[in-house]
């Protein structure tokens, strides 16, 4: 039985350190918004047969949690600076009303 519950608490732990990466990646990618985004990771999946969470996990879930709420908020709020300046940058995008007539090739 203790083998079992070890196993059971090591696959949370794994699973736990999993989306805590996720979330530092995000968190660091947010933090230097001018760092070239990574390539796309595979979609997350949750883990299968974990069963519930260990209560000696509990509070490390909240915080993982809490974290993931704050940067859920701030990805929202960077999408939507980052459409507000390109459409700012699309109003100050160059016209040209009237083609050139002449080209001067004298200098």
């Amino acid at each position: 039985m203790a083998t079992t519950s070890l196993a059971w608490e090591g696959a949370w732990v794994a699973a736990l350190d999993d989306m805590e990466m996720a979330v530092r990646e995000a968190e660091e990618l947010l933090a230097d918004a001018h760092r070239p985004a990574p390539a796309p990771a595979a979609p997350w999946t949750p883990p299968e047969g974990l069963g519930p969470l260990p209560a000696t996990l509990e509070e490390r879930a909240r915080a993982l949690l809490a974290r993931q709420l704050t940067v859920a908020e701030q990805l929202a709020a960077a999408m939507v600076r980052g459409r507000r300046q390109r459409r700012a940058l699309a109003t100050l995008a160059p016209t040209r009303l009237h083609p050139p007539v002449y080209v001067d090739v004298d200098g």
